[in-house]
């Protein structure tokens, strides 16, 4: 191979096939494809707008409308006069947040355990074929399904309420972690666990000597983000799966009451309680992560 010489004209790229052989392929149309493909979206994007019925819409007027409505959302939140009457106080909004930040803990506690016993059998160093295969089959077709369906599935299977809320997104994040987990074990050296297995060790020595300690730090760290994604989905559905929360009083400030400037308020809670947790993860992965 050192003799093999690559021009920049043919643009090869050498890779290496699961026989051991070498093969050269043309980058050409990966380069290509790239721009086309950018192209063809454009194209469909303004053929969509020429082609929308408007009707008596004022697009330069409905324009004017939604700044004013930025400002009044971001510019001025409030939740007392002299933006009008008054529909929530401090205390109501710092227990909403409450209640979502509590859903989003049971969720990702109940998510994280059972994910971790999935994973084991998702693993193929740590399961038989089969097994293995059947658990990734089935927590894809889960993870393909968006999170908002599997709570709709649970709001009229077990009717309005938190539960539907903590069920839906905990079934989600558990295909999520599922998978996480399970190539952050199959990432681990073979003979490790050939040695833990000859010498005698059972599955359970195995999984407890080599495969958490050898993968802690990845399990937290999808913990760590998993939890963060939690948080906006609770926000996401606690208006209309009953769960209440933030999201609950967001919808009720922007749909019955439509004050604007109460959902800025809610708008610039959910926004420091999402930096403050993403200022906690960022602190603990340098303490228990990084420093490991």
């Amino acid at each position: 191979m050192a003799g093999m010489q690559l021009t920049q004209s043919a643009a090869a790229v050498v890779e290496r096939d699961v026989r051991g052989r070498l093969r050269t392929s043309s980058s050409k149309g990966s380069n290509r494809a790239i721009p086309i493909t950018l192209a063809v979206l454009v194209v469909l994007t303004v053929l969509t707008f020429a082609r929308m019925q408007y009707g008596a819409v004022d697009l330069g007027r409905a324009a004017l409308q939604a700044l004013a409505d930025a400002k009044a959302m971001f510019l001025q939140p409030a939740l007392d006069p002299p933006y009008g009457a008054s529909h929530f106080t401090w205390e109501t909004v710092a227990q909403s947040t409450v209640i979502t930040l509590a859903v989003t803990v049971a969720c990702t506690l109940l998510s994280a355990v059972v994910s971790f016993l999935l994973a084991l059998a998702a693993s193929e160093n740590l399961s038989s074929p089969v097994v293995s295969n059947a658990v990734k089959a089935v927590v894809a077709v889960i993870r393909a399904i968006p999170t908002i369906l599997w709570v709709l599935v649970f709001t009229v299977a077990i009717g309005l309420g938190s539960e539907a809320a903590v069920l839906g997104i905990s079934l989600h994040s558990i295909a999520y972690l599922t998978k996480s987990y399970s190539e952050s074990f199959e990432e681990i050296d073979g003979g490790v666990i050939e040695a833990l297995r000859a010498s005698g060790a059972g599955f359970w020595q195995t999984v407890f000597q080599a495969v958490l300690p050898g993968t802690i730090t990845k399990l937290l760290s999808w913990t760590f983000i998993r939890f963060e994604i939690n948080f906006t989905n609770a926000v996401a559905v606690g208006a209309f799966a009953g769960a209440g929360g933030i999201g609950f009083q967001l919808y009720q400030a922007g749909t019955r009451y439509y004050n604007l400037h109460e959902v800025g308020v809610i708008v610039y809670v959910c926004i420091l309680v999402a930096f403050a947790l993403e200022l906690v993860s960022v602190r603990l992965r340098r303490r228990y992560i990084i420093n490991d």
